[in-house]
């Protein structure tokens, strides 16, 4: 009776520590960030897209509006067992570009710089209705000619 009491502490506290455990934050990395050598080799008005791109390679985001900045995005997020993930830190590079191609500016960003972009649900609705295959089939009754139909015209 006493090995069984034993046993049974044991199962409890194994089955204790892999619960905790099951409730520990895991952390997943995304992105990658020019190391600070590379991009301090980066001289603004004379280094180009060619030459950025040849040194710490192309970028996996383009900016949005011009296509004129390139962005080096790394994230850290933490996952909890069932919330949603958090991002808990963030490094943005935005290199620059002029006209011309040659770098104009290279900033350096992070989580606290980020603004939050609220979006929009607004849907424009339109003024087409639906129309039904039974609506189409009995609009036709009244447009239909039936000497036209039978070729007697």
């Amino acid at each position: 009776m006493i090995n069984l009491l034993k046993g049974g502490k044991r199962v409890l506290a194994i089955g204790l520590v892999f619960g905790l455990a099951a409730c520990a934050a895991t952390f997943t990395n995304h992105g990658y960030i020019p190391p600070e050598e590379e991009l301090a080799g980066i001289i603004p008005g004379i280094d180009t897209q060619a030459s950025v791109e040849e040194g710490i390679g192309r970028p996996s985001a383009s900016g949005v509006i011009s296509g004129s900045t390139w962005f080096y995005v790394a994230s850290r997020q933490r996952h909890y067992t069932y919330n949603a993930p958090e991002v808990v830190e963030r490094q943005i590079v935005a290199i620059t570009f002029d006209d011309r191609g040659t770098v104009e500016n290279i900033r350096e960003l992070d989580l606290e710089d980020g603004q939050v972009v609220r979006l929009s649900r607004r849907v424009t609705e339109s003024n087409v209705q639906e129309v039904t295959f039974m609506r189409q089939l009995l609009g036709n009754f009244g447009r239909i000619n039936i000497g036209e139909a039978l070729g007697s015209n």
